[in-house]
């Protein structure tokens, strides 16, 4: 049997951030070939990991990462299973991204969701999964905090540079941060924004979660009511050409990120191109 390593593995600087429905083999093969270091797999895929599996097998080098894993709808003693099953397949390629997700989705028994992500943390403990191979999903300082005790970091979503900062101020040097970015390649605004719009305001500004974490960054409830304001979509959703948009991510590594997850709009789109223009811009 393969020993499992718990060393944290290799994100690069930047990766791709897509939901599981849209990241079949070969758009995993070509996020690799562009020269990104992981590939993140959004929209709570199920506790099987098959489409990590699938992703893996497609690939050579690039990590997988899951953003996030649910822990209300996947249970840990089969995450742990499923997590041993990629790693004796692809030794050292699989990062397992964990959430709470949010209270308003439907079906779950959602309650105190901290004991329960701890509870959860535990068992993965038990079943051999170790810490440096999983981070989670953080937004407030106190999951941020159990991040860097219980998991290599943290995986915020839908958040600002600002609060890159401020998470890094918190946890100090050392464990990881890798926030996901949307970024729409169009330099007209009046185009551009009401993509970024539609991708940020159904469901994100209607879940108590992400709202919460809005306020603490100082955005006001008027800026997150109707649809969000300008200043709120434009800092969320980036639009530009693909060398705006490259400084732009950089501004999380500036503010202490470690690894950027790139989320390109419109999510229905073939994003292949947009994302081989923006990692010449960025120089992968």
């Amino acid at each position: 049997m393969t020993e499992t390593t718990g060393e944290t593995p290799q994100l690069g600087q930047f990766g791709v951030w897509r939901h599981a429905g849209g990241l079949a083999p070969e758009v995993g093969a070509a996020i690799e070939s562009a020269g990104y270091g992981a590939i993140w797999i959004g929209g709570s895929p199920p506790a099987d990991l098959d489409v990590a599996e699938r992703l893996l097998d497609a690939t050579s080098t690039i990590t997988v990462a899951t953003g996030i894993v649910n822990i209300w709808t996947a249970p840990a003693d089969d995450i742990a299973t499923s997590f041993h099953r990629l790693e004796a397949r692809h030794p050292g390629r699989f990062l397992l991204g964990i959430g709470v997700g949010h209270p308003e989705q439907p079906g779950l028994n959602y309650n105190k969701p901290y004991a329960a992500l701890v509870e959860y943390l535990d068992v993965l403990d038990a079943a051999g999964v170790p810490a440096g191979r999983r981070v989670l999903a953080a937004l407030g300082p106190k999951v941020l905090e159990l991040s860097a005790a219980r998991a290599a970091g943290a995986h915020p979503y839908l958040t600002t540079p600002q609060h890159t900062r401020e998470a890094r101020e918190l946890l100090g040097p050392g464990p990881v941060i890798a926030p996901e970015q949307k970024v729409v390649l169009d330099t007209d605004p009046e185009r551009a924004r009401p993509v970024g719009r539609a991708a940020v305001e159904n469901p994100y500004l209607h879940l108590r979660n992400y709202v919460n974490n809005l306020k603490r960054l100082g955005y006001t409830d008027e800026q997150i009511a109707n649809g969000g304001s300008d200043e709120l979509i434009d800092a969320l959703a980036a639009h530009g050409d693909a060398p705006y948009i490259a400084g732009r991510l950089r501004e999380h590594l500036d503010a202490g990120a470690d690894h950027v997850a790139i989320q390109v709009l419109p999510a229905g789109d073939d994003p292949i191109p947009a994302l081989r223009e923006l990692a010449g811009a960025l120089g992968l």
